[in-house]
């Protein structure tokens, strides 16, 4: 009987492996900053980077859009997923930002060696003032992971 459980654990625990390394490999994780790759176009002077946090971790800035002098536009709407990367942000002085796109790549950032000038996120972005776009671009990005 020992014997037979033996034999029994250790074939859930040979069948179980594959699917262990599977999900790890499936795992899609971009938290970090995005910076806009190239020059900054018309209209977007202010914007900083694309801020995703979503482990909430000391390391990297909180989540949102976030401008030059470091107001950051929460969101109000946000979808992350690798071929769906959208969000619009909450207005701020009649302000406020959208974005849908899609990463270029899958897994974990934090755990790949990325250049700087490496696009990972493509898509477009817009400013609306007072309801009405005043700004849209199509921007590729790059990623930043934190200090």
């Amino acid at each position: 009987m020992f014997l037979k459980l033996i034999t029994l654990v250790s074939v859930l625990l040979v069948l179980s492996l594959p699917a262990l390394s599977q999900s790890k490999r499936s795992q899609f994780n971009p938290d970090g900053s995005f910076w806009i790759i190239g020059a900054t176009p018309n209209g977007f002077s202010e914007f900083g980077g694309i801020n995703l946090n979503a482990r909430r971790l000391r390391r990297l800035p909180s989540q949102g859009l976030q401008l030059m002098n470091g107001k950051t536009f929460h969101y109000k709407n946000l979808i992350v997923k690798q071929n769906n990367f959208s969000f619009t942000t909450v207005t701020s002085g009649g302000v406020y930002y959208t974005f849908a796109g899609k990463f270029l790549r899958g897994g974990v950032f934090a755990e790949q060696d990325l250049f700087d000038e490496q696009p990972v996120l493509e898509g477009v972005l817009a400013k609306y003032k007072g309801g009405k776009k005043v700004a849209e671009a199509k921007l590729k990005f790059s990623y930043f992971g934190g200090t």
